[in-house]
Order: C-alpha cells, then structure tokens, then sequence
C-alpha cells in the first residue's frame, strides 16, 4: 500500500521522460494511483509513447488549456477511464521566444499575454475544469510546479513575471476553494534539464548559481526529489496545508548573495 493507494490524479505536462512530470506520474503509480494524462497538438502522440515507459500505460486526453472548448469536454473525457479525481498536477509553461532571454523592456504584450495565460491562468482554469471530478467531503490536492519567483533571474524575464502570477493564483484559489476541502499548493524546482529548460535562453547560468549556492548538492539532471515533494503534496499526508510553496532547490532560497 502506497500513499496514493486508489486515488486517482490527473498530471499534465508529460512530454518526456526527463520531465518532472513523467516522474510525478511515475512515483503516482508506485504509491497506488491510477493516473491519466494529458497533451496536445503535435505532442500528443508523444505523450502516448512515454506514457508506455510508466509502469503502468497511462490514458492520454487531448487538453489545450487556452481552449475553452477543451476545457468544457475535459470532465467527460475523465469519466470515460474514472469515475472522479482526487487530485491533478498542473505541469503548464510556456513562453513566446521574445518574451525570454534579456528583451524584458522590449517585449509585446500579446508575447507576455501567451505566457501569462498558459503559465499562470491556466491553473484557474484547469482546476475549474475539473472541479466537478472532486469528490466531497474529500476534496482533492491540486499541485503546481514553480520556479521561485520571489527574485529577478537572468534571462527568464517574463516567465518569471508569469511565474509569479501562477503563485499568486495558487493562494487566491486556496483562498476561494478551501471550504470545498481543494488543496493547493506549489513545487518551486531548481532548474533541471527537461525540454521547458532547453527553451530558456542562458540555462547555463542557472546551473552556476546553483553550483555556488546550494547548501545541499544540485543535480540538474535529477527530477526525482522535486517529483517526490509534488506526490506527497498529492497524498493525504498534508491534509491542512494549502496556499503553500515548498522549495525543492537544494536550499538556494534560503541562501543571500
């Protein structure tokens, strides 16, 4: 008996196996859950073929979260492989070239609209997407994954602005759906080598800040602690925590200049 035994989660954002995502799923799995995914576009036969490298095949459900039409079928798509949900792992970022690597003050608006919305509004929606898959009195632990945003990265410009509009999102949601016993909380990774990573112009410089920062040793290439902090989120071991982001950095937060 795992710590997810016979709960059902949701994760979306699995495009590889080097994700944080395929790891949630994966260690979902090995703690007792039944797990669906979702993708989009030309990623979805994609996700399909990782989805066979899990323990267990996962269902994929085609899910565009800027599609209002996608999001209105998502509980009906759940329900042809499970009944309800009890949890859901929002693993969604994207921003427009422009909107990265150094050009902050010269970036459109329609650039920093996409990555708000698919970065930041797309918890909002996909959690009202799926709120009439929850359950009561058990509610159901919604978990996001971050980047702190409490500073100013090199290059990350705008997606750290979106960044930080997604952890405000998970406390006014925690704020508004609380009294329905939804969880929400975030998973605030240090910069690990995935696909998301390699479209961020100067990564590199990332990985020197954590080399010279970390109290604990980081290894970029290692999803698997900020995959393990995101399943007990998802379990009933935080029954009471909401409105929360736990650092799977290696300690660089906590660290000053």
């Amino acid at each position: 008996m795992g710590i997810l035994a016979g709960k059902k989660i949701l994760v979306t954002g699995v495009l590889t196996d080097a994700s944080i995502a395929f790891h949630i799923a994966r260690i979902a799995q090995e703690q007792g859950a039944e797990v669906l995914l979702t993708s989009f576009g030309r990623a979805l036969s994609i996700t399909n073929r990782i989805s066979a490298r899990l323990p267990q095949l996962a269902p994929v459900i085609e899910l565009d979260v800027t599609s209002v039409e996608h999001l209105d079928a998502l509980a009906e798509k759940v329900r042809q492989h499970v009944p309800h949900l009890d949890g859901v792992v929002h693993s969604i970022g994207f921003a427009p070239e422009a909107a990265l690597g150094g050009n902050f003050l010269n970036t459109a608006w329609e650039d920093v609209a996409t990555a708000v919305h698919v970065s930041a509004y797309s918890l909002k929606s996909l959690t009202m997407a799926t709120r009439p898959l929850f359950t009561q009195p058990t509610g159901a632990s919604v978990v996001g994954l971050t980047f702190d945003a409490q500073v100013a990265w090199p290059k990350y410009d705008w997606m750290g602005v979106a960044k930080a509009a997604l952890e405000s999102t998970n406390r006014y949601l925690a704020r508004d759906l609380g009294k329905e016993n939804i969880r929400f909380n975030l998973v605030a990774a240090g910069p690990i080598r995935t696909m998301a990573a390699k479209s961020i112009p100067g990564f590199d410089e990332f990985e020197q800040v954590w080399n010279s920062k970390a109290p604990l040793h980081w290894d970029v290439t290692d999803p698997v602690p900020a995959a393990q902090a995101a399943v007990a989120l998802l379990s009933d071991f935080f029954p009471k925590t909401t409105g929360e982001i736990v650092h799977v950095d290696g300690g660089v937060h906590a660290i000053g200049g």
